[in-house]
């Protein structure tokens, strides 16, 4: 899955429209950005490298070449870059060796830079809210702004993700990331309502990293 094309052009514009809906009813201001992945994790590759590449070096090793030291030790090697680089090319195989502590700080980290550098905590209000889909690690990350954490813990909104990661897991991205934009800005509307003055102050438009 690739970010440009996670979401149709449909989609995209379905996703644009539920926040304009909310953004009709309160201050808050809502921002969707997708991104490939959060990091590249090299340590998965060379740990597949070198456990799938010892254990299929040792194997051909004793079966065709008795046990030969000389043998095992570079075909070893070349059998650790060659996995190494496979792995990379499979996403959900170089998943099995992430730890998923490590995937879920990966996404929290790229979630919170993407919220600096897009703005969202420069808000008129302090109530900028961003749902941020890394697809690599297939986790969904809500952010808000220290005016919306005054009304609403981060573990609200972390539910709201939990479906959303649902949603694309069984293949109904666009349609749980609607569902929720809109959930979420019941909740935002009830504490943050729409001011006679309010304007918008984020694009609509789902942002790629």
């Amino acid at each position: 899955m690739r970010a440009e094309t996670f979401f149709s052009a449909e989609q995209n514009a379905a996703i644009a429209a539920a926040i304009a809906e909310v953004e009709s009813r309160t201050a808050g201001e809502v921002a969707v950005m997708v991104m490939d992945q959060s990091d590249t994790y090299p340590e998965s590759r060379i740990l597949a490298g070198i456990l799938l590449g010892g254990v299929s070096a040792t194997v051909i090793t004793d079966r065709w070449f008795a046990d030969s030291l000389w043998t095992l030790l570079p075909l070893a090697i070349g059998l650790a870059l060659f996995i190494g680089w496979g792995v990379g090319q499979l996403p959900a195989v170089q998943r099995l060796f992430i730890a998923k502590a490590r995937l879920e700080h990966m996404v929290c980290e790229q979630a919170m830079q993407a919220f600096y550098d897009k703005g969202l905590y420069k808000t008129r209000d302090a109530t900028g809210v961003l749902f941020f889909i890394s697809l690599f690690e297939r986790r969904v990350r809500l952010l808000a702004d220290r005016g919306i954490y005054e009304k609403i813990p981060q573990q609200t909104l972390q539910e709201h993700a939990a479906a959303i990661a649902l949603g694309i897991k069984q293949g109904n991205a666009a349609s749980a990331l609607c569902r929720e934009i809109g959930r979420v800005g019941e909740i935002l509307a009830r504490h943050f309502p729409v001011r006679p003055d309010d304007t918008n102050e984020l694009s609509n438009e789902v942002m790629l990293a």
